[in-house]
């Protein structure tokens, strides 16, 4: 399934020098949360602003948006991080010193995705390579904690499933769930809940074993898998659908008994208001 990334082009080394280079497991340890993780409200206006934080929509009260982005302030803010891929305009960060991060296929090359070919695909084959991404990726998390924000989603799970073949570079299934394990114990000491972003054949691990608290799911509508979502997570999924790729109209989805009480609909583009081709629609609260 096709699933939606940032457009941001602005590298992550400005948040790595904002939180400092702590490791990830210093981190952990450091952290002592007093109660919790506060989950996203599930009745309110809800936006999706990858890559582009604005404030054109009135009233929000849960947004999603980067991790280099401001939170948005009276609402519930979600901080985006892509978890197992890079970022675009990030080869610098990744290509050289931190390489044997990287998936490599058969021939030594770092594997890219190629519907997102800016990004390469992150390798969490091993503890001595997750732990390494988590010395990059570790301390955005703890970012959006010290920013402001409620709560990560975390993307591109679903990496060990689209990249299985060893001639072309295969992802470990239980090293990214370890990775994605790690992930949601740093977003809990440090205050913050965590989103399983897509993945629906992961709904209930994603859940039960690895801990996450909610979902965040791109077109359940159009692959007809929001069940898989709200009968594991109930109300607490948010799910977003796109203009070019909706199996009904957009009314009839909303109709649907198993979407998600927040279900917005945007264009693929997530562009901003008065640009071409900018769609922003809301489910009406379930009946």
């Amino acid at each position: 399934m096709a699933v939606m990334r940032t457009f941001l082009l602005v590298g992550i080394l400005g948040v790595l020098s904002s939180v400092g280079c702590q490791s990830a497991p210093e981190a952990e340890r450091d952290a002592t949360p007093s109660s919790g993780p506060e989950l996203p409200p599930t009745v309110g206006r809800f936006d999706y602003q990858l890559g582009r934080a604005h404030g054109s929509v009135p009233g929000l009260d849960v947004v999603v948006r980067d991790a280099t982005s401001d939170p948005e302030a009276g609402a519930y803010n979600i901080c985006y991080v892509n978890g197992f891929q890079t970022q675009p305009g990030e080869e610098d960060l990744w290509i050289g010193g931190r390489e044997n991060l990287l998936l490599h296929n058969d021939r030594g090359e770092p594997v890219v995705d190629p519907e997102w070919p800016d990004e390469y695909v992150l390798d969490p084959s091993t503890s001595a390579r997750r732990d390494g991404i988590l010395e990059v990726l570790g301390p955005v998390i703890v970012g959006c904690a010290d920013d402001g924000y409620d709560a990560v989603e975390i993307d591109n799970l679903d990496t060990w499933t689209r990249f299985d073949d060893p001639a072309s570079g295969a992802i470990h299934r239980e090293g990214a769930l370890e990775l994605a394990r790690s992930y949601v114990r740093l977003a809990h000491g440090n205050g913050l809940a965590i989103g399983q972003k897509n993945a629906a054949e992961l709904a209930e691990t994603g859940r039960d074993e690895l801990g996450f608290d909610f979902a965040v799911t791109e077109e359940c509508a159009a692959y007809d898998e929001c069940s898989a979502y709200t009968e594991v997570y109930g109300e607490h999924v948010l799910q977003i659908e796109y203009v070019d790729n909706l199996p009904e109209p957009f009314d009839m989805v909303c109709a649907s008994a198993d979407r998600a009480p927040l279900t917005i609909l945007r264009d693929r583009d997530l562009g901003l208001p008065g640009t071409d081709g900018y769609t922003y629609d809301q489910c009406p609260p379930p009946t």
